[in-house]
């Protein structure tokens, strides 16, 4: 296995290198493919979140990896790379594979617990699909980290740790009151109608606002949210929410009559600056509430200057996450992690030997049909049942000569140091290089064309 991660988060950077590292949607397609035309590199996949940015991939040597990994961070994001270099993490092998379980079980998070994150990961595995570029390896670290992830929230507290940043954010700007008694009547805008944008609409139709817009550069998906929050059995129903969709050109005029405001958009500037803020403020006594959740900032940084304005942002989430207790469920998070680690090191040790086990075999084949039609030479009045049971004889043969040693060669390589027992088969049996290379290109295209019949 030679997994290598290259990365920073919210734990190695300031929100200010965040903030040029980040990814716009449409590049991560773009960075992928370079990513796997570059030489080093034959699988990859991008975790790219509010508070992280990490490249994935399958090298064949360690440190021109990390060299191609870090530039093509450094060249699709808006930093040059000597600026980045301070905040990037390295892990490999073992290490990336405990990293992302981490990742998946919301260790990482700034939120310890927050499950947002799986949501994330999945999507992570497939635009990686899409794109093509994620094979044998990548395919089972993401899905092998999903599991982990669902496993840690349903067989331990973790959840008790902490919530999602949505949750944490309203808590913030609730200032230590109840969440729904705070926001309860409450007239909110949301802008945005991506994932978390969702998840923040969903969290403050179920906390009892009273009206609620979303502003979205499509209006169509704006609408659509607005008719999943207020259909019967919807979170906003059973509270009579009145939800409607605005184009972001209406974003000024309900910013005056807003409440509370919520802004997760994939813009690469601001979206509300701190003069229109100040002018919803004016003339009115209420105070303005102000969530900002994306990477980089949609909100201003200056509208913390601005009376009566309250903004809590990703750098404020971060400083009061950083006081969070901790739950004691984390430690049992962290051997659940462990373990998984561990068997995912040994499956991917003994998944490497397969094909040459598969070509030991079929090379074993290929013996018993030459035998066999060398003996239809030698006895030519053999009856279809006779020969029909030397056949099946020799095969016997031959499978309990070879039952043994595959099983046990099998158990050796899922160990540490266990690569080198597929090579020694290989040796020992003069199998064919180009034979056993086929094997795992096969295998390949089946985990392929599996993945696409999944998605489809």
């Amino acid at each position: 296995m030679s997994l290598l991660v290259v990365g920073l988060s919210h734990r190695t950077a300031p929100v200010s290198a965040l903030e040029r590292a980040a990814l716009a949607p449409e590049a991560r397609g773009k960075l992928l493919q370079e990513a796997v035309a570059a030489e080093p590199v034959s699988e990859a996949a991008v975790l790219s979140t509010c508070n992280r940015i990490e490249l994935y991939a399958d090298v064949d040597k360690f440190h021109a990896g990390v060299a191609e990994l870090s530039t093509l961070l450094a060249r699709h994001g808006a930093a040059e790379l000597d600026e980045l270099t301070p905040y990037l993490y390295v892990h490999y092998e073992d290490r990336a594979v405990h990293h992302l379980f981490s990742v998946a079980c919301g260790l990482d998070s700034m939120v310890v617990g927050e499950g947002q994150i799986l949501g994330q990961i999945k999507d992570a595995l497939a635009v990686a699909q899409e794109q093509h570029t994620a094979g044998r390896l990548l395919n089972d670290l993401f899905q092998q980290a999903l599991r982990v992830g669902k496993r840690a929230h349903s067989e331990t507290g973790i959840d008790k740790a902490g919530q999602s940043l949505v949750t944490f954010g309203l808590e913030q700007l609730a200032g230590g009151a109840d969440v729904a008694d705070w926001a309860r009547g409450k007239r909110a805008l949301v802008i945005g109608a991506g994932s978390m944008s969702s998840l923040a609409a969903t969290t403050l139709a179920r906390a009892g606002v009273g009206e609620l817009a979303v502003a979205n550069r499509t209006v169509e998906r704006a609408e659509r949210l607005t008719r999943i929050l207020t259909e019967p059995g919807g979170p906003g129903a059973a509270t009579g929410l009145r939800a409607r969709a605005v184009a972001m050109s209406a974003v000024d005029a309900e910013l005056a009559a807003a409440d509370v405001v919520v802004s997760c958009t994939g813009a690469t500037g601001l979206v509300l600056g701190a003069e229109a803020v100040a002018a919803a403020r004016a003339g009115r006594a209420a105070d303005l509430a102000l969530l900002d959740l994306a990477m980089p900032r949609d909100i201003d940084a200056a509208v913390h200057r601005v009376e009566g304005a309250h903004l809590v942002d990703i750098e404020s989430l971060a400083d009061a996450s950083a006081d969070a207790p901790m739950a004691a469920d984390v430690d049992k998070v962290r051997s659940l992690v462990a373990d998984e680690v561990a068997a995912f090191g040994a499956a991917q040790r003994a998944a490497h030997i397969t094909p040459t086990v598969v070509a030991l075999r079929t090379m074993a084949a290929g013996v018993v049909a030459g035998e066999m039609a060398r003996l239809d030479g030698r006895l030519p009045d053999l009856d279809d049942k006779e020969r029909a049971e030397i056949t099946q004889a020799v095969r016997r043969v031959v499978d309990k000569l070879l039952h043994a040693p595959t099983v046990r060669v099998k158990q050796l390589a899922s160990e540490p140091g266990g690569a080198g027992y597929a090579d020694a088969l290989r040796e020992l049996f003069d199998l064919d290089p180009q034979t056993v290379a086929a094997v795992s290109r096969a295998d390949t295209r089946a985990d392929r064309h599996d993945a696409a019949r999944e998605r489809a």
